[in-house]
């Protein structure tokens, strides 16, 4: 049976959503750095450099690159911050693959639940993620896990997905997703169903201002946000406190 064949009823438990991002990241993998360019017509790479360039120049020493995918994110930071250990992180043992074969030797790779990452608390300075809390099989750990591993003063930087609060403009973006995804699932794959994932995993991940509000309950300040592609991205960088409490 096709793993990629029940995604709505998939993305509703997070040991099912763990197992389908695999199976659906491993089936993109060899394609995954072209259907980026893709579906955001060119800009992704944009989007990530401001990113960048707008977390506060604080000299981060040890980085967290989650979800990394095949490694663009990892080596941009790796490029911008040469004296800190930089560490990507990803589900997906293709993926990683990948990764590995393009970055520099210094940069680590590892497998690893972005929910369960095995890594020592309060030990991170600084926290990315190029479209990975929409891929977290369950958000509310997800954060907490990237809480703990934030030293006080720390900044988390996430691109990604937004949906709107409005229920008209979320439907309107939903039924262009699935267009545009399912477009290139067709031609790429044969299937649909492939990018159409995007659209569905956007459909139960919070809106803009429930989004900001969980990051607030874990008291991180909103240091800038960015919307791209007329709001269908968003950029955000936090900061977590100095003193918890």
């Amino acid at each position: 049976m096709n793993p990629l064949a029940h995604t709505r009823h998939a993305l509703d438990d997070p040991d099912r959503k763990r197992d389908y991002n695999r199976a659906l990241f491993r089936e993109v993998a060899p394609r995954y750095d072209l259907i980026t360019r893709l579906l955001s017509f060119g800009r992704d790479a944009a989007w990530k450099r401001w990113m960048l360039q707008h977390i506060p120049a604080d000299n981060p020493t040890r980085i967290l690159d989650l979800a990394c995918g095949t490694g663009d994110l990892t080596r941009a930071l790796a490029d911008a911050h040469p004296d800190a250990d930089v560490i990507g992180l990803d589900l997906t043992p293709e993926m990683l693959e990948r990764a590995r074969r393009l970055a520099p030797d210094r940069i680590t790779f590892l497998e690893a639940d972005m929910t369960d990452t095995r890594l020592e608390s309060h030990t991170i300075d600084l926290v990315t993620g190029g479209y990975a809390l929409r891929n977290a099989p369950d958000l509310e750990a997800a954060l907490r896990e990237i809480n703990r591993l934030l030293r006080p003063g720390g900044h988390a930087a996430f691109l990604d997905f937004s949906a709107p609060r409005s229920p008209l403009p979320r439907r309107l973006q939903y039924g262009l997703l699935l267009f545009w995804g399912g477009l290139w699932g067709l031609l790429l794959h044969g299937d649909p169903r492939v990018y159409a994932y995007i659209a569905r995993s956007l459909a139960r991940f919070p809106d803009r201002p429930r989004l900001h509000h969980a990051f607030r309950q874990l008291g991180w300040t909103t240091v800038r946000h960015r919307r791209f592609m007329l709001g269908f991205i968003e950029v955000i960088i936090c900061r977590k406190p100095v003193h918890e409490g």
